[in-house]
């Protein structure tokens, strides 16, 4: 008796899901991989480039770990546009 009506609710549940996630990773990738994204994540790198040289780090230092970081956001993004949150590739 009371199961049907459980069980009616799990399926509006994944109909709702199925619908609506997808959806939301379209827009969720359009947002990050927009053109003002990527202006902004370049200065984002470029001021995080700037104060490790204003800090005192070594050009070559401050370049490679200006490298490593974006080189983080990429894995995060390429996770993303994936479809998954990092589970095997």
């Amino acid at each position: 008796m009371g199961d049907d009506s459980g069980a009616e609710e799990v399926g509006r549940i994944l109909e709702v899901v199925t619908e609506k996630v997808p959806q939301l990773l379209t827009q969720l990738r359009a947002t990050l991989f927009s053109a003002d994204a990527g202006r902004e994540m370049g200065q984002a790198v470029g001021s995080f480039y700037k104060e490790l040289i204003d800090s005192g780090i070594p050009e070559e230092e401050a370049l490679s770990m200006a490298k490593s970081y974006i080189g983080s956001i990429q894995g995060l993004l390429n996770q993303m546009k994936s479809g998954h949150g990092g589970g095997g590739s």
